[in-house]
């Protein structure tokens, strides 16, 4: 049994995702970042950089319970143990890896802050969100460009696609100021990763408990910026 410490933002949406691709039996544990929960000295235990989402596998290594935290770590986790979604044979796992990798250090740190500064700085910050928009734009034509090439990130549906897609999610995109037409291949690949049930049900997990309204309310800069949430 997996134990999923979980709040709906994306990077909270990659392991719910892959939970329900992989058929691993999991139970979630709301944590309401809104409320300060990450904070609680329980949830720290899990994880550490008071962040979700976080895993305890109660049937770990040594069939002892095991907790892991960080969103990329967690899905080459779930799919080593479920044997699903990360090739074995290793030039095809260090192609899924690259493009996780491309997730983690690319995707996440700069569409958050994009959504952060077009919406949430205290004032406005005209270098920073012309930065940020900008490499968002860039960022969704390499994606463009590869996609152009191959029907998924790695050639086959894999893990770098599950960390990828809920960060360009219909209400993310609106945020980011992002037309999705002018990026076809992506829009290609995003119908197709949205069409799969596994997908439907990762990203519906809790959803109602975001309630997102206004773009100026809290619960949408939670969701948005959910990296750099940090209010105790």
């Amino acid at each position: 049994m997996i134990d999923l410490y979980y709040w709906p933002t994306p990077n909270g949406h990659k392991v719910s995702i892959m939970l329900e691709e992989s058929g691993l039996e999991y139970r979630s544990h709301p944590v309401n970042i809104l409320k300060g929960e990450q904070f609680e000295p329980e949830f720290l235990r899990i994880s550490p950089n008071n962040r979700i989402p976080a895993i305890v596998d109660q049937d770990g290594p040594g069939g002892e319970p095991f907790p892991l935290f960080e969103s990329g770590a967690i899905l080459m986790y779930l799919a080593e143990k479920s044997g699903r979604l990360w090739p074995t044979d290793a030039s095809a796992r260090y192609r899924v890896t690259e493009w996780l990798m491309f997730q983690v250090a690319n995707v996440g740190p700069k569409f958050g802050e994009c959504g952060h500064y077009h919406g949430y700085a205290p004032e406005p910050v005209p270098y920073s969100i012309e930065r940020y928009y900008s490499e968002t734009q860039r960022l969704y034509g390499v994606l463009d460009n590869r996609l152009g090439d191959v029907e998924y990130l790695a050639g086959d549906y894999s893990i770098a696609d599950i960390a990828v897609f809920p960060w360009m999610a219909p209400v993310v995109r609106e945020l980011h100021k992002i037309d999705v037409d002018e990026f076809p291949n992506v829009k290609r690949w995003l119908d197709a990763i949205s069409a799969r049930p596994a997908v439907q049900r990762g990203m519906a997990l809790l959803e109602a408990d975001m309630k997102i309204g206004d773009p100026s309310d809290e619960t949408r800069e939670a969701f948005f910026g959910d990296s750099q949430y940090q209010r105790r």
